[in-house]
C-alpha cells in the first residue's frame, strides 16, 4: 500500500508538473532539489507513474555509490509499500534485486556505462535519472556524455535528468540541451529546516592534511567536538571524517560515550549500512561517516552534524604511474550537503572544525574527477564507444591531453586498443569485465596459466584494496581472506565468484595441472596487472621498479628497518601491487606487493625488455656498456671493446655539461683570459662573448670542437688547455681581437718601470703595487675607461690601502698611511708630496748610490 502521507511530506512534489512538461517537451531537464526534497525518492516514482499519475514508463536512476543505489531503492519500495525487488530494484557491482514487475530500478553509474556499451539503445528505458551529478564522479560524467550522444543519434526520445542539490545548474543545462539549447531548470524550494552553525576549530594549530595522512590533533579535536555536541544537543550525531582509517581511530577516541558508536563507509557490511539507514530504536546514536552519507541518503534521527572539513578523493602521478588517494580540504558546497544532513527532519546544528575565516577561501565545488583521476578505464570506454580521442562527447569538463596520452599507452601495451586508438575485440571484453583495464588484462592473461578461479580471487582482491590489518604481502593477504569472515571477505568471494563467470572459458578454468602455489599465482597475476611496478631489490628494503621510480617497503622509520615484520622484506624482485608516493617524499611506498622471480618479471614486463649499447657519462667518467634492461631495471652489463665514435662523443659533452668547464685543464694563463674576456664583455657587450660556465657550455661545439672529436674520456678532456680553445672565441672575425691587449691589458707599466700584472677576477680589475713605485702618477690608470682598483703594497708587499681614486689619495690619505710606513720601513723614501716625487723600487741608500 502506498505510503501518501510521506509522499505528500515530500516538497519536491511542487516540482513535478515543470518536470513532467519538459521531459514532454524538450526531453532532457536538470533538477535542482534541495536534501530532504525527495528528488532520489519520490520524482522517480512519479515518472514512473508508481505514484497514480501518469503513463506507466520504466525509469532508470544513476546513483554515484552502492550504499546510496540500495538505500534509494528500498526507501521508494517502502514508500510503495513494498520490498525491493518488487516495482522498485536495484543493481550493483555483484548484488541484483530486480525482477520482470521492476518498473524503477536503481544502478551505480558504474553499472549504467557496462549497460550503455551492451545496448547503447537502452531497450525498455524510457527516462534516465543521474542522482548527484554535482560530485563529479568520472563514470557520472562519462554516462552523461554517452547518454547525450544516444540522445542525438539513436533515442532523441529517452528523457534525461540530471539531480543534484548543489551544482552549476547553467553548464548541465547547456550540456544537456546540446544544439538545441540549454535545457530546463527545474527548480525544487526545499521546506529545509534551519541548521545552527557552531564553528569549533582547534584551539592549538595542527598539522594540514596531506598524502593520506592527517594530524592525530585534529583527530583528537575532532572526538571532542562530537563528545561536546552530545553533551550540548539532542538527537544523534553524524561525524564526517575523510576514510576508514581516520573512522576508526576516532571510534577508538569515543569509547565510553553515552551512545551507539556506528561506522558508515563504502567497505561496511550491507547490514551495518541498512541498520544506520534504518534508524535507532531509542538509543542514542553516533555515526561516523565518509562523503558516502553526503548526499542521497537519510540517516534518520540526526540532529547534530559534526564536520572534519576534510575530503578524500583521487589524485594521479602520470609521470609515476602511480595512483593513490590525497586528503584535501573539502568544497564549500560539500559543506553545505553535509550541514543539510542535520536538517532533514527538524531544526538541527552544524559544528564546523575550522575557523569561519577559513570558509571563504575554501574552493567553491569539488575538482572534477576527470581533471585528476586515472584515465584509463575512461580512455577505453570512449574507445569502446567509438570515440577514443573523446573529441566528440558532450563533457562539461574535457579530460587533460597528458592524462589521456599516458591512458592510451597503458591500453595500448594491454592489447586494448591498436595504433590508430581504437578499441580491439580484447578491448571490449575488458570494458564489460567491470575493472580496471589493468586488473582485466590480469585476469584474461592469467586464466590460462594459474586457472581462472585463481586468477579472479587474486584480481577481486586487487580490486578493492583488502584492509591494512591483511598486510602487505599479497599472497598472505589472499589466505587469509579465504579464511576470513569479516564483511571484506564476504565482498571478496561475491566479487570473485562474479569474475569467474564474467571471464569463464572452459579451457582456463582448471588451469594447467600441477600448477604454481599461491605466492607464485599471487605474484604472475600482480605483475601482469602493473607490469612497469615489477621491481628489483637496492638492499635495506629498497627497491627500483620498472618504471624507474624507487620504492621502500611502508613501516620503516627510526629505529626500524625498513619493512620490519614484512615477509617481503629478504625478496630480490617484487610485482608491487599498490604502491602510494607521500609528500614530498623521494620514494614510493609499497603497500601491498607479491614475490616474483626474475623469469615471472621478465614475462609479464615482456614490452619492457631492452637490450643495447650505452655509452654515457656515469661516475665522473665515460661508461661504454652493453645493457640488458628491464624498463629502469639493470639485468645484465658487459664493457664495449669498441664503441661508437658519436656516441663516444656525446657521452663526454654529456660529462662536460654535466660538471662543467672544470674538467679541463685551466693554467694560469688560460684562467687570466678568461677573466679578460669576462671584463671586456662586462664593459663593451658584443662582440666580445660571454665566457660564464653556462655560456661556454651552450657553445661548447663552437670552440672545443676539435678537441672534443678526439676525446674518449675524462682523462682527454683534463688535458685539453682551456686558454688555447677558449682564444677561438675572440672576435677574429670583426677584427676586434686585435686590439684585446689594448682594452684589457695583460699588465700596466707604472711610473717606476715595472710592468704589473692586473688581475680581473673581480667585478672591477685590480693593480696590486708598492706604493713608492706609483709616486709621480697625478691620477689613477684606467682600462676600456674603467679606472683600476689600486691596491697600494707596504716595501714588504703588505696591504697599506686600496683606492680607485690617486689623486684623492694623494691629498688625504697617503697622510696618515705615510706615518705608518715611515716608522715601520725608515730607509725607504716617504716624500710629502708624492704626486710630484720620482717613483722608485729601491732603498734610500739604493737610490744614494745611483
Amino acid at each position: 500500500m502506498i505510503r501518501r502521507d510521506a509522499l505528500a511530506q515530500l516538497p519536491v512534489r511542487t516540482a513535478l508538473p515543470a518536470l513532467r512538461a519538459a521531459l514532454d517537451g524538450p526531453g532532457a531537464a536538470v533538477l535542482c532539489a534541495p536534501p530532504g526534497t525527495g528528488k532520489t525518492t519520490l520524482v522517480p516514482l512519479d515518472l514512473a507513474g508508481l505514484t497514480g499519475g501518469g503513463p506507466v514508463r520504466r525509469v532508470l536512476v544513476a546513483e554515484p555509490r552502492r550504499i546510496a543505489a540500495r538505500a534509494a531503492a528500498r526507501r521508494m519500495a517502502w514508500l510503495l509499500g513494498e520490498k525491493a525487488g518488487e516495482r522498485v530494484g536495484f543493481t550493483v557491482r555483484g548484488e541484483r534485486r530486480a525482477g520482470a514487475r521492476t518498473v524503477v530500478e536503481v544502478v551505480t553509474t558504474g553499472v549504467l556505462l557496462q549497460r550503455l556499451q551492451r545496448d547503447p539503445e537502452l531497450a525498455g528505458v524510457d527516462v534516465v535519472v543521474l542522482d548527484e551529478c554535482h560530485e563529479r564522479h568520472l563514470d557520472a560524467d562519462t554516462s552523461a556524455a554517452f547518454l547525450l550522444d544516444v540522445r542525438e543519434t539513436l533515442r532523441p526520445e529517452l528523457g534525461l535528468v540530471a539531480a543534484s542539490a548543489t551544482t552549476d545548474a547553467e553548464g548541465w543545462a547547456r550540456l544537456l540541451g546540446g544544439s538545441a539549447g540549454a535545457a530546463p531548470v527545474v527548480e525544487a524550494a526545499g521546506v529545509s529546516h534551519p541548521v545552527e552553525v557552531v564553528w569549533a576549530p582547534p584551539q592549538r594549530p595542527v598539522q594540514p592534511a596531506h598524502g593520506m595522512r592527517v594530524d592525530p590533533a585534529l583527530l583528537g579535536h575532532v572526538a571532542a567536538v562530537v563528545r561536546r555536541a552530545l553533551h550540548e544537543q539532542t538527537g544523534d550525531v553524524l561525524c564526517f571524517l575523510p576514510g576508514v582509517g581516520e573512522i576508526g581511530r576516532v571510534a577508538g577516541q569515543l569509547a565510553g560515550v553515552d551512545a551507539e558508536v556506528l561506522q558508515v563507509h563504502g567497505r561496511a557490511p550491507a547490514e551495518v549500512q541498512d541498520a544506520v539507514l534504518a534508524g535507532g530504536d531509542g538509543v542514542r546514536r553516533v555515526v561516523l561517516a565518509t562523503s558516502v552519507a553526503e548526499s542521497s541518503l537519510t540517516v534518520p534521527g540526526v540532529r547534530v552534524v559534526v564536520d572534519s572539513g576534510l575530503a578524500r578523493v583521487p589524485r594521479t602521478d602520470h609521470a609515476r604511474g602511480l595512483s593513490a588517494l590525497a586528503t584535501i580540504r573539502a568544497s564549500r558546497a560539500a559543506a553545505r550537503q553535509r550541514a543539510g544532513r542535520a536538517g532533514r527532519e527538524a531544526p538541527g546544528v552544524v559544528y564546523r572544525c575550522w575557523a569561519e575565516g577559513e570558509d571563504g577561501r575554501l574552493p567553491a565545488f569539488p575538482d572534477p574527477e576527470i581533471k585528476v583521476a586515472d584515465l584509463t578505464a575512461f580512455a577505453l570506454q570512449a574507445a569502446c564507444w567509438g570515440d577514443p580521442a573523446a573529441r566528440g562527447l558532450a563533457l562539461l569538463d574535457a579530460p587533460p591531453a597528458g592524462a589521456l596520452a599516458a591512458a592510451r599507452e597503458v591500453l595500448t601495451a594491454v592489447g586494448a586498443v591498436d595504433a590508430e586508438g581504437r578499441a580491439t575485440d580484447r578491448g571490449v571484453r575488458m570494458a564489460r569485465l567491470g575493472l580496471h583495464p589493468r586488473l582485466a588484462r590480469a585476469l584474461l592473461d592469467g586464466a590460462p596459466e594459474v586457472g581462472l578461479r585463481r586468477a579472479a580471487e587474486v584480481v577481486a582482491l586487487l580490486s578493492e584494496e583488502p584492509p591494512r590489518a591483511y598486510g602487505d604481502d599479497l599472497a598472505a593477504a589472499w589466505r587469509s581472506v579465504r579464511r576470513g569472515g569479516d564483511a571484506y571477505a564476504a565482498r571478496w568471494r561475491q566479487e570473485a565468484r562474479r569474475l569467474a563467470s564474467a571471464a569463464g572459458e572452459p579451457r582456463a578454468a582448471v588451469g594447467p595441472a600441477g600448477g604454481p602455489g599461491d605466492d607464485a599465482v599471487a605474484g604472475r597475476i600482480a605483475a601482469l596487472a602493473f607490469p612497469e611496478r615489477v621491481a628489483r631489490a637496492r638492499g635495506g628494503g629498497s627497491f627500483l621498479m620498472a618504471s624507474g621510480t624507487g620504492a621502500e617497503l611502508a613501516g620503516a622509520g627510526p629505529g626500524t628497518r625498513a619493512g620490519d615484520g614484512s615477509g617481503l622484506r629478504d625478496a630480490e624482485w617484487l610485482a608491487v601491487a599498490v604502491a602510494d608516493r607521500p609528500v614530498a617524499a623521494v620514494s614510493a611506498r609499497i603497500r601491498l606487493a607479491a614475490v616474483i622471480d626474475e623469469e615471472t618479471a621478465g614475462a609479464a614486463a615482456r614490452a619492457l625488455y631492452s637490450s643495447g649499447e650505452e655509452v654515457g657519462w656515469s661516475g665522473g667518467d665515460v661508461v661504454a656498456r652493453r645493457v640488458t634492461r628491464l624498463g629502469a631495471i639493470e639485468l645484465a652489463s658487459r664493457p664495449l671493446a669498441s664503441p661508437d665514435a658519436g656516441l663516444l662523443r656525446d657521452a663526454v659533452v654529456s660529462g662536460l655539461r654535466r660538471e662543467g668547464p672544470g674538467l679541463l685543464r685551466w693554467p694560469a694563463a688560460a684562467v687570466s683570459l678568461r677573466q679578460r674576456m669576462a671584463f671586456l664583455h662586462r664593459v663593451w657587450g658584443a662582440p666580445w662573448p660571454d665566457v660564464s660556465d653556462e655560456a661556454l657550455l651552450a657553445r661548447v661545439e663552437e670552440w672545443l670542437g676539435g678537441e672534443l672529436a678526439r676525446a674518449r674520456r675524462r682523462a682527454d678532456l683534463e688535458r685539453i688547455d682551456a686558454g688555447q680553445a677558449l682564444a677561438r672565441l675572440l672576435p677574429w672575425a670583426t677584427g676586434e681581437a686585435a686590439r684585446f691587449d689594448e682594452l684589457a691589458p695583460e699588465r700596466i707599466e707604472v711610473p717606476s718601470g715595472s710592468r704589473v700584472r692586473v688581475d680581473y677576477g673581480g667585478e672591477q680589475p685590480v693593480l696590486a703595487v708598492k706604493l713608492q713605485e706609483v709616486f709621480g702618477w697625478q691620477e689613477s690608470p684606467r682600462v676600456s675607461g674603467v679606472p683600476l682598483l689600486i691596491h697600494l703594497l707596504s716595501p714588504a708587499g703588505r696591504p697599506a690601502a686600496v683606492t680607485a681614486d690617486l689623486a684623492s689619495f694623494w691629498k688625504g690619505g697617503y697622510r696618515s698611511v705615510r706615518a705608518e710606513l715611515r716608522g715601520r720601513y725608515p730607509k725607504h723614501p716617504w716624500p710629502e708630496d708624492p704626486s710630484t716625487a720620482a717613483p722608485t723600487r729601491h732603498t734610500t741608500a739604493r737610490l744614494k748610490r745611483g
